[in-house]
């Protein structure tokens, strides 16, 4: 019983992170640094960060701050993927997929609504994703 809960718990603690990453046995070409159904912009709006001065604006974002490293900052470019403001919950916004080619990154983004007859939260909300790209190369969103 005390090993199930221990299992349980550990579980529970590791299921909990926002950071996903896809990865093909090197180096995972993207990381998910985070993604929420509050906190974005009010615009549909995608964002390519490519300089270390803009980089380093995300640095001072509590909930990103030890998720960039300073070499994150000179070999990486990130993404903001705003989904705008939404007029109830269950709206999600994040990759579903990311190629390199010889030339660039193309990223794909998918964007989830809630069906029909769903319960979802009565009340405005503004979804968004940041994307961590581990390639200085040019950036295209789909």
């Amino acid at each position: 019983m005390k090993k199930t809960a221990i299992a349980l718990f550990t579980l529970t603690l590791f299921s909990c992170g926002t950071t996903v990453t896809k990865s093909t046995g090197k180096k995972a070409l993207y990381e998910v640094l985070t993604q929420q159904s509050d906190g974005g912009g009010n615009i549909h709006f995608f964002e390519i960060l490519t300089e270390p001065n803009e980089i380093r604006m995300l640095q001072n974002d509590k909930m990103l701050k030890n998720k960039i490293s300073p070499t994150d900052v000179q070999k990486s470019n990130f993404v903001i993927l705003n989904m705008g403001e939404k007029t109830t919950g269950g709206f999600k916004i994040t990759v579903e997929n990311v190629v390199e080619t010889d030339k660039n990154v193309i990223v794909t983004v998918k964007e989830t609504e809630p069906k029909a007859g769903t319960i979802v939260t009565q009340g405005f909300t503004y979804p968004f994703c940041v994307v961590k790209i581990n390639s200085k190369k040019e950036i295209i969103i789909k």
